[in-house]
């Protein structure tokens, strides 16, 4: 099993993720490509001590960018949101 360093990449902090987190109690990762909903969910109790309720993933595709003639991708990478039993919180997101 991967450590959850390797599986929590970082947080995603947009107006939808702070609108979950406020309403719903449900707090958005990026994560690895090629880990499962299960390593998720241990990775984020360990890492942050909180019980966790369900894991939701999706995988964005990396978008087409170009510059003058010269074009390349964005990489494809995968999204977890997780949401925590009531009363539970992460501090790391407190201040946004």
């Amino acid at each position: 099993m991967k450590s959850d360093k390797m599986i929590l990449r970082k947080p995603v902090i947009t107006e939808k993720a702070t609108w979950l987190k406020e309403s719903a109690n449900k707090y958005v990762f990026e994560v690895e490509k090629k880990c499962n909903k299960l390593e998720i969910l241990h990775a984020v109790e360990e890492r942050f001590g909180v019980k966790v309720v369900s894991v939701c993933t999706y995988s964005t595709h990396g978008k087409l960018k170009r510059q003058g003639r010269f074009s390349g991708r964005r990489p494809d990478w995968k999204r977890a949101i997780v949401k925590l039993k009531a009363g539970d919180t992460i501090e790391f997101f407190e201040g946004i």
